[in-house]
């Protein structure tokens, strides 16, 4: 009896390290390797980078956008190498990077020197290329997978089922929205059994290509497999899958984000006579008119409006303003979450008990329609864990409202400038809020399909949730690129003093370089726990940022590190300073991408370069937050300030704004 109990006792402690053992033992299972793509040689440049940009896939810090869909890029043209990653949709976030790991560990066995390359196991497929492939839709190859024996018997039946069910799942993957595209299902085939299945985009592509691309698939089971027991349709942009046995956990299927719920006006006509019908015909013709004034009235304020899905899109999102001021108790003083540029922003409830934010643009403000448009036409667009998320807004009479989620814990200027709150911002958390907000640029600079500059990235402009995740809001200053384009010029300066970078608020080029600026500020901020302007050191006053260099220089960078800062890596500290410096260097050329940003963080095996002198070019100290909210028109320099001295509009006559290329 001894021996036995021993024997289960070393097998329950084993089980963990078995298990282990077996879920990293899934093998890929179907690879391919273009050679008409080109090649590359050992220790080459596409080949370094091809290696940091997989070794980023598989950082532990590395949630992709958080449903199991990774997309990066890494190094400048001709060598930049794109890449994106899926797992299936039921996976966890670390079965999903085992699953990579496996892949990226097989890769050079499998393709050891091709520049694009598709790699696959039952279980996620990593592809990559030296072209862009975000938003591409690609369906060669196609490894048809089977699974067990012939169906032995009802075959009519069975393939009448399982093809009703993948087209109902087809549908469903496609529609499923901007973060995952995946479905899962069964369905009673005859002979008591039960198809299992389960169908599946990258969710960078639009619901009607993805339903192309699964049509695609499902073409491939009458060739192949239609009367097995289990296939599996795999090509780089989706795949389908189907047994008559389980092979998901429905319980690991995180939910996505609720959308706002429709309005939905009910007319219920009850034929009781004439008077009756006139009056429903009255109000429908009521009805109509308002509909169409508010379209309109969007039209008028949503650029490229012409476009019926945009328009669509917007109007989807649109608030009533009743709606809003009962949420808000009438925008009363008590619900006053603060104020920016552009108006208040309240706090509110709706009647589902979600908590929001709204942002009321001031109505006798100018400048207020080009936020606003900026911020429903791009913010909406954009998903990703570190990008606060817009609700929707409204839209009546003079009354221009933003409505946001409700993030807890304020923006970071009010927790990292505060002598009393930044104590409780240990070095993890500080850590985790300059990653998260990395992602979220890097996000917007190469990872969506849009490609926005945020022009005025601060500390006042990230938001700090419950779990002290950094989430990047204010977009009325972003500008969108077309995706070729690399920068832009304006005559119309707006961001804030000391985050601006040299060449835009001296010359007006801005391009994602900008915004690398304004992060290497922010860097250097949250380390000290001091802002950019107002810097003292000891008795002596003087810039952030040439106390920096100077302590750089001189060795004792140690000398910037918040004094409540009693724990965290020395190391790590030493190298976000480090990075800190190398994006606010003056040439626009030595700085690097946010995605070079996030491999310097997550590789320490990466040597980082020398950073070169910042731009002291603000070499002045003015104690105010210099906050330019708007882009007016064009005209001789002038500097106009508010009420409350802290907005300065700068304009050039000598530039113009960038054309598209």
């Amino acid at each position: 009896m001894a021996p036995l109990m021993f024997f289960l006792r070393f097998l329950f402690f084993l089980s963990p390290v078995l298990f282990l053992m077996i879920s990293t033992q899934s093998l890929a299972v179907e690879h391919w390797c273009s050679n008409d793509k080109g090649n590359y040689t050992t220790n080459s440049t596409y080949h370094t980078n091809l290696n940091a940009l997989l070794s980023s896939f598989i950082s532990p810090s590395n949630n992709g956008n958080g449903y199991g869909f990774y997309n990066s890029s890494y190094g400048e043209n001709p060598d930049q190498v794109y890449a994106i990653g899926l797992c299936r949709g039921d996976h966890t976030w670390y079965a999903c990077r085992n699953c990579l790991i496996q892949i990226v560990q097989q890769q050079p066995e499998f393709c050891p020197n091709q520049k694009e390359a598709f790699i696959v196991n039952e279980e996620c497929m990593l592809r990559y290329a030296n072209r862009s492939i975000y938003g591409h839709m690609e369906t060669v190859p196609a490894f048809p997978l089977v699974y067990g024996n012939d169906v032995s018997s009802s075959v009519d039946g069975f393939i009448q089922k399982l093809r009703t069910l993948l087209e109902d799942l087809r549908g469903q993957a496609a529609g499923n929205g901007l973060l995952r595209k995946f479905a899962e299902g069964n369905a009673n085939a005859p002979n008591s059994t039960i198809i299992y299945g389960v169908a599946q985009c990258t969710p960078d592509l639009t619901e009607q290509v993805c339903s192309d691309c699964l049509v695609g698939a499902l073409g491939h089971i009458p060739k192949c497999c239609q009367v097995t027991q289990g296939a599996n349709i795999i090509n780089p942009s989706c795949y389908v899958r189907y047994e008559i046995v389980p092979f998901i956990d429905p319980t690991n299927i995180r939910p996505l984000p609720s959308p706002p719920p429709p309005l939905t006006v009910i007319i219920i006509v009850v034929p009781i006579g004439v008077s009756v019908v006139l009056i429903v015909i009255f109000f429908y013709i009521c009805l109509r008119v308002r509909r169409t004034k508010k379209k309109l009235e969007t039209r008028k304020l949503i650029p490229g409006s012409d476009n019926t899905d945009e328009i669509g899109s917007a109007e989807s999102l649109q608030f009533d303003l009743a709606t809003i001021r009962v949420s808000t108790d009438d925008f009363s003083e008590a619900n006053k979450l603060g104020q920016g540029g552009f108006g208040f922003v309240y706090r509110g409830r709706l009647l589902n008990g979600e908590d929001i934010a709204v942002k009321r643009l001031s109505t006798n403000s100018g400048q207020g329609d080009l936020e606003f448009k900026n911020e429903v036409l791009l913010v909406a667009k954009l998903q990703h864990r570190n990008l606060v998320r817009l609700l929707g807004f409204c839209l009546e009479g003079s009354e221009r409202l933003l409505v946001y989620e409700f993030v807890p814990n304020a923006s970071l200027d009010h927790i990292i400038f505060d002598p009393t709150k930044r104590a409780q911002l240990d070095w993890e958390r500080r850590y985790k809020i300059i990653v998260g907000t990395a992602r979220g640029l890097l996000y917007l600079h190469e990872d969506s399909r849009l490609r926005i500059i945020h022009r005025d990235l601060k500390a006042s402009n990230i938001l700090i949730d419950t779990e002290m995740n950094p989430k990047i809001s204010d977009f009325g200053m972003a500008r969108l690129f077309v995706p070729d384009q690399t920068q832009g010029n304006t005559s119309r300066i707006v961001g804030t003093y000391g985050y601006m970078a040299p060449e835009y608020a001296m010359h007006g080029h801005f391009s994602v370089k900008s915004d690398v600026y304004s992060f290497g500020v922010l860097v250097l901020e949250i380390v000290s726990g001091e802002k950019t302007s107002g810097f003292r050191h000891g008795e002596n006053a003087e810039d952030l940022l040439s106390f920096a260099w100077r302590s750089w220089r001189e060795g004792t960078a140690s000398n910037l590190i918040d004094p409540t800062l009693k724990t965290g890596s020395r190391n790590e500290i030493m190298r976000c300073i480090h990075i800190g410096l190398l994006c606010v260097q003056e040439n626009v050329a030595d700085r690097p991408t946010m995605a070079s940003v996030i491999l310097m963080m997550n590789s320490y095996s990466l040597t980082l370069p020398v950073p070169s002198q910042p731009a002291f070019y603000l070499h002045r100290s003015t104690g105010l937050d210099m906050s330019l909210p708007s882009e007016y028109n064009s005209g001789a320099t002038r500097s106009d300030r508010s009420k409350s001295n802290s907005v300065i509009v700068m304009e050039y006559e000598t530039f113009t704004e960038p054309h598209p290329r």
